[in-house]
């Protein structure tokens, strides 16, 4: 507690002169100062709860109301929340909610939250009461670390652990793994982060698009950690100089397909960092209503696919979906009468009836390499992982312009770029113009929970600042925030969207490449067509109740 509390209760004249300096050296000893408090009778815990709430016009919360569920978890390290004696309740957007019972120390919260790129929202809570949800959670999060611990320091016997139809003897290194992957399946994570620093080790989760910790295992099982993924993954234990990569392939319950983890390495300063991806093998059964094109993309995709020969290229940053996209289409070309072969760096998802090939650079089996050995095995429709050289370029156009449907993806920011960046590989225009059929490039927003509420639309000048134009403006349409809840685990948004700009290209746009002409001169003829950019789609996906306007604005340009 700070200086700051004592000089509340001295201008409420709780406290006289001489108790300040009493409290005051107690504050020099790093003592909290409100057990004092309330053993002196000075005032009780709900009595300085509505002092500081009124004084500070902060709400106040019955903690014995909340539901602990909601709680924001990997926001604050357990160390943060025990030193700052804070909690986060929940999220809406950036704004944070912070239970605290000394709203006076407001700066440093709101320093920790700028840390993270949050604002922070106080809400003034009953001491004790902070003190026993504290206790809860540290008791919680503590539990299957002790256990770990106290395992591997007293030399803790083997159990059994099974996976699948298969029983291996095993000790507590093994089975924490076997949790974190289990527990990353039930959370819906796309990636987890196994990190290790000088004095702290910690795992988290990517869900929706987002890294949050959810533990801190003992620093001295880092060594067993990074040994127990590597011998699951088949990799080089002996090695840990140079990074590697694996793949993991388990069953958790009897009578389920296997789930496929791919594992990478990374030497760091402490230690190896270990990244393992879920490997989503559901997300080729998607079907393309799922995707969240609005119905005109659709109609655009579906007739450059359909086409006997051509390239169609998708592009975005990593992680927005590009491999899913491609595969809903290879799904709805994959019949009897159609060879479709795939060259990935690695396969992400298996698709029955379609010839999947794992790139391997250290053998020689390059992109460019298994496109040449693909042109010799009859192919209908090629899909590239990743174009990556010139040289790749190359093949995929030559494959495009004699009679093969080509996909591919590309990294740009968006559809124009995708040109720029071909053009900047050394490939000719003719070359682009007589093969690219169409371009799409995609991001991946937050769906917003059902929990959802309706909000009052912002001022018509931040509406236009974003994008909306005056015939959106003059519609009748709801716009939502995030809430929170049990579902959505206090978050207020479940699952993810695609947003897509999809640019066929047209005889126009052929002319302007063929005349070396710019991404700025592409991107105008685009617009000009009705091309609908990252952002517009954003905005509709808004209008739409699907998403929020500030998860629209973190993830487009204008």
């Amino acid at each position: 507690m700070s200086i700051g509390l004592l000089r509340v209760l001295y201008q409420h004249k709780i406290i006289g002169s001489d108790q300040v300096d009493k409290y005051r050296e107690a504050l020099d000893k790093k003592q909290n100062i409100v057990p004092l408090l309330f053993e002196s009778g000075v005032i009780k815990a709900d009595g300085l709860a509505k002092l500081l709430s009124q004084t500070f016009r902060f709400p106040l919360l019955d903690l014995n109301e909340y539901n602990s569920s909601l709680m924001v978890a990997g926001v604050f390290s357990d160390k943060q929340i025990e030193a700052h004696r804070c909690i986060p309740l929940f999220q809406r957007g950036r704004r944070l909610f912070l239970a605290v019972s000394d709203p006076t120390q407001i700066q440093t919260y709101q320093q920790m939250a700028a840390s993270l790129n949050l604002t922070v929202d106080l809400v003034v809570v009953r001491d004790d009461q902070l003190n026993s949800l504290m206790e809860g959670i540290a008791q919680k999060s503590s539990t299957l670390l002790d256990e770990i611990s106290s395992e591997i320091s007293g030399g803790g016997e083997s159990k059994t652990v099974t996976v699948g139809d298969d029983e291996a003897e095993d000790g507590p290194v093994a089975r924490f793994i076997y949790k974190i992957l289990s527990d990353a399946l039930a959370a819906g994570a796309s990636d987890i982060h196994f990190e290790f620093y000088e004095e702290s080790a910690r795992v988290r989760f990517r869900v929706d698009g987002q890294l949050r910790e959810v533990v801190r295992p003992p620093l001295n099982i880092r060594n067993q950690l990074a040994s127990r993924i590597k011998v699951m993954a088949k990799m080089d234990i002996s090695e840990k100089r140079i990074p590697q990569d694996g793949r993991i392939q388990l069953v958790f319950q009897k009578g389920v397909k296997a789930i496929d983890f791919r594992v990478s390495t990374l030497p760091t300063l402490f230690g190896e960092k270990i990244v393992m991806r879920i490997l989503n093998s559901d997300a080729s059964t998607l079907n393309i209503d799922q995707l969240g094109f609005e119905d005109f993309q659709k109609q655009l995709i579906l007739e450059a696919i359909h086409r006997p020969y051509g390239m169609v290229l998708v592009t975005g940053p990593t992680g927005s979906g590009k491999t899913v996209s491609l595969y809903t289409c290879l799904n709805i070309l994959n019949t009897d009468g159609v060879n479709i072969s795939t060259a990935e760096d690695p396969a992400e998802i298996n698709l029955p009836g379609i010839n999947q090939v794992n790139v391997n650079d250290k053998q020689g089996l390059t992109f460019a390499a298994a496109l040449k050995s693909f042109l010799r095995q009859d192919p209908d429709i090629i899909m590239v992982g990743e174009i990556r050289d010139l040289e790749t370029a190359d093949i995929a156009i030559k494959a495009a312009q004699t009679g093969h449907m080509v996909f591919s993806t590309l990294h740009t920011n968006n559809a124009p770029a995708t040109l720029s960046r071909m053009l900047n590989m050394g490939v000719a225009p003719f070359n682009i113009a007589s093969s690219v059929n169409l371009i799409m490039a995609q991001r991946l927003v937050r769906r917003l929970c059902s929990c959802k509420a309706p909000m009052e639309r912002p001022p018509t000048p931040a509406l236009k600042k974003a994008g909306f134009t005056d015939e959106d403006l003059a519609k009748e349409w709801t716009m939502y925030r995030p809430v929170g809840c049990d579902r959505c685990r206090g978050k207020g948004y479940k699952g993810r969207a695609g947003v897509y700009e999809v640019m066929p290209v047209s005889d126009n746009m052929q002319r302007i490449i063929m005349n070396n002409g710019n991404e700025v001169d592409i991107s105008s003829q685009a617009y000009k067509e009705g091309m609908v950019d990252l952002r517009r789609a954003g905005l509709l996906k808004v209008m739409q109740g699907a998403t929020s306007l500030e998860e629209i604005l973190a993830h487009t340009n204008d």
